[in-house]
């Protein structure tokens, strides 16, 4: 018994290569995690403290579940950044700062998570916005699905950019910038182990340079949206929506990659309703049209941009979309979940 201090803990092993729920204490071993893993260098202030110029800012907050976290083309750290990125660059605000939350499951792999923060480093380097703050908690074993991941974003809003999911009006003509459905059909195939002809990679990709090019050209853009979750259909039912009016959709328009035009064929699926991580949903007046798909069509991101349909004023709050045989069908908002935990 000699020696012995009752009461005091026994110094914890630092040298783990998976997460405890240690990790999540709040004592040494989260300190150990956040200057091995999350911030190498630097004081760990409790908050982040940011220039501010006098001006609007648009604030965004997402959370990110996405299974399995490595899939072709990104990874849930990517994922992250970038769907946080851009739902502020498709409301026409450059993306200044970011924080992130992480819950962790015991039993996550130290070099997946170090390769995660890898990923979002890169991609906060290529948004140029910074990762300011965040905050780490882990869960029980099989309480948490690996690694979920919540954000939120902030950026500042140009003088003279006022864009809105209200603004559609009718004659506008309704552009997506390139396939559709990449992301989501990537992320089944490797989940279900589904063999396609060629490898498909998600979309997942920022969106700021692109949409800076096209508001360069056509300033009058009434709004933008980036279909993820409930895909395209989503995104132009909610503009029909808040705009209160009708939009038409040409199918045979739509850029479909033949691995995701075959795979929705095979699994009974419409692409409509698939999430992209990369792509935008804009309204344009009519008399700037040509010139946004031509500034789309310019970026590396809008190569397969197309112009898919129009804004009307019949049938106001409803998406048709015409066939390539020429039927016509309503495209509702999508109900429950086509492909769960893809974004």
């Amino acid at each position: 018994m000699s020696g012995t201090v009752f009461g005091a803990c026994p110094t914890p092993l630092l040298q783990y290569r998976q997460i405890v729920l240690g990790h999540g204490s709040g004592g040494r071993l989260t300190h150990e995690l956040i200057k091995d893993v999350f911030a190498p260098a630097g004081p760990l202030e409790d908050q982040a403290t940011l220039p501010f110029a006098a001006g609007r800012l648009a604030v965004t907050t997402d959370s990110f579940v996405v299974k399995p976290i490595f899939f072709p083309g990104g990874d849930i750290g990517k994922l992250a950044i970038t769907g946080s990125v851009n739902d502020l660059a498709v409301g026409g605000a450059r993306p200044r700062f970011i924080a992130a939350a992480f819950i962790l499951e015991e039993g996550l792999p130290l070099d997946d998570l170090r390769r995660i923060v890898a990923s979002m480093r890169a991609a906060c380097a290529e948004c140029e916005v910074q990762l300011v703050t965040g905050d780490t908690k882990v869960v029980d074993r099989g309480k948490g699905d690996q690694v979920f991941i919540s954000t939120t974003a902030v950026g500042e809003v140009p003088e003279g950019v006022s864009l809105s999911i209200a603004a559609a009006r009718p004659g506008d003509r309704v552009l997506v910038s390139g396939t559709l459905g990449d992301h989501g059909i990537a992320i089944l195939s490797v989940r279900e182990g589904i063999e396609l002809d060629t490898p498909l990679l998600s979309d997942c990709a920022p969106l700021t340079a692109l949409v800076q090019a096209l508001l360069a050209v056509a300033p009058g853009v009434r709004c933008m949206r980036d279909p993820t979750s409930g895909g395209l259909s989503s995104a132009l039912n909610e503009m029909c929506e808040a705009s209160r009016v009708g939009v038409e959709i040409d199918e045979g328009a739509v850029p479909l990659k033949p691995e995701v035009r075959g795979a929705c064929e095979m699994l009974g699926l419409d692409p409509l309703y698939v999430a992209c991580e990369g792509r935008l949903m804009a309204a344009v007046p009519a008399e700037q049209a040509d010139r946004a798909l031509a500034a789309l069509r310019s970026h590396p991101l809008g190569r397969e941009a197309a112009v898919i349909g129009r804004v009307v004023a019949d049938h106001a709050g409803y998406v048709t979309v015409r066939s390539v045989v020429g039927g016509e069908r309503v495209l509702a908002m999508l109900a429950g979940e086509q492909l769960p935990r893809i974004c």
